[in-house]
């Protein structure tokens, strides 16, 4: 298909977005294979997601009233844990540390979070860099004056990590976002590259458990093992529903038409 052809080949960014992600590239890939982690605990994602679990008072607070401050924004009571519950938050990164360590992932796995500034800075990332010390971002890898022309242009930052992400060995979105969505696409076109879909519901539970004391480690290994043992992007129909098409899986996330049928079975037999 046409939309397929240019949605993944011949949509290009700037020469300079490219020239600069390609050499983010080049230098992860030096260091051998490398995750991308995207990493969506930035404040504003919080403040309109309502989503304050492992927050303190005051920064529940100043998150509700970033909320409150804009008056387009129609949704302003929410129930933060009711959410997170239903697997409508994004996992904190206390609990992407402990979910990566349950899928079994090692210590020295070199990690790249893709996302902008990490609400709470680094106090918030410091479980995860206990648990993954090759933790990486881009203001790590580049020098100020290359990253300086993009510094102020969040779409062109997160261009950089759009690039990184297609090229990792895996992706790992912790929130099923427009950009998540589109790279987890994109992977599945260039081969259906391993990409880990997170059941936040079903996480969320089970790190309740685990956290509560009812799970040991290994049981609560085992089961995020065994709940994502399908959820690796592996080849699957995009569920179509006549009538609903808002209903419907996003086709950007599983373009179906652009492997082919063909493909798609032949895939299946190998994975």
């Amino acid at each position: 298909m046409l939309r397929c052809r240019v949605n993944f080949e011949a949509l290009r960014f700037t020469p300079q977005i490219e020239a600069l992600g390609r050499k983010l590239i080049s230098t992860l890939q030096r260091s051998g294979e490398f995750v991308v982690l995207h990493l969506r605990y930035e404040m504003d994602m919080l403040s309109f997601s309502g989503c304050t679990h492992g927050c303190s008072d005051k920064e529940t607070e100043e998150l509700t009233r970033m909320r409150y401050a804009y008056p387009w924004w129609k949704e302003k009571e929410i129930d933060s844990e009711s959410k997170r519950l239903q697997g409508l938050c994004p996992l904190t990164p206390e609990e992407i540390a402990l979910v990566l360590k349950a899928l079994g992932f090692s210590k020295d796995t070199l990690i790249y979070i893709a996302s902008g500034e990490i609400y709470g800075g680094e106090r918030r990332l410091a479980a995860l860099k206990a648990a993954y010390p090759n933790l990486v971002r881009k203001e790590k890898l580049l020098s100020s004056d290359e990253l300086w022309p993009f510094q102020n242009h969040s779409t062109q930052m997160a261009a950089l990590d759009y690039m990184v992400s297609i090229a990792s060995n895996v992706f790992i979105p912790s929130y099923d976002g427009n950009m998540a969505r589109v790279v987890e696409g994109h992977r599945r076109y260039s081969g259906f590259r391993k990409t880990i879909l997170l059941d936040r519901t079903k996480l969320v539970e089970l790190l309740d458990h685990f956290q509560g004391g009812s799970l040991s480690w290994d049981e609560f290994s085992a089961a995020v093992k065994e709940a994502h043992q399908y959820r690796m992007g592996q080849p699957t129909d995009r569920r179509a529903i006549p009538g609903r098409p808002k209903e419907e899986d996003y086709f950007y996330a599983n373009p179906q038409e652009c492997v082919g049928s063909s493909s798609m079975g032949r895939l299946r037999d190998v994975s």
